[in-house]
């Protein structure tokens, strides 16, 4: 398996991956799949802030992507931002997550960026949740309830991982230009 920045050529399996996660699953809160053409979009938009989005290929297959967005677009927030990881639904349980969720941590923290939050869908979302624990997230809270999808009410857990220090020292770069 190889880790390597997402292309346009990528927008159709990211959608596959995505959608699949928007009709099964908890971990976004989308209710409709976006095309490959949204996908694509929103890939140029995240790496158009010089932030990672990577994909895990392999034998020319993607099997899961994760990238980081600004966390919310005042520049207050400059220093931070949230991190996102969907994975084909044979691929679960086989590293994936972990291969490019940690490089787009490595990513984050080569960029001068102070905090990195995952904002989990699903408090029951046990992979997602261990995932990040493992890279060493620490749970920031719990909000009851923030959504309605497949019949019944949904939590989200955020979690939080300090980069470059945190918040011990004022930064010593610009952050994203937002």
């Amino acid at each position: 398996m190889i880790v390597r920045a997402a292309t346009e050529a990528d927008a159709v399996a990211l959608a596959a991956i995505y959608g699949h996660h928007v009709l099964t699953g908890f971990g976004t809160f989308e209710t409709t799949p976006p095309d490959a053409a949204w996908m694509d979009g929103r890939r140029r938009e995240v790496q158009g802030y010089g932030l990672p989005f990577l994909v895990a290929e392999e034998d020319g297959r993607v099997l899961g992507y994760a990238y980081a967005s600004p966390f919310r677009p005042r520049p207050g927030y400059r220093f931070t931002a949230e991190d996102s990881v969907y994975v084909a639904p044979d691929a679960v349980g086989k590293g994936v997550g972990r291969a490019v969720l940690s490089q787009v941590v490595a990513a984050c923290e080569a960029a001068g960026l102070r905090q990195l939050v995952a904002v989990i869908g699903d408090s029951e979302n046990a992979a997602s949740i261990g995932l990040h624990r493992s890279l060493g997230f620490e749970p920031a809270g719990v909000g009851r309830s923030f959504g309605h999808k497949h019949g019944r009410w949904v939590d989200i857990v955020w979690m939080q991982k300090a980069l470059n220090g945190g918040d011990s020292r004022d930064p010593d770069r610009p952050g994203l230009s937002l």
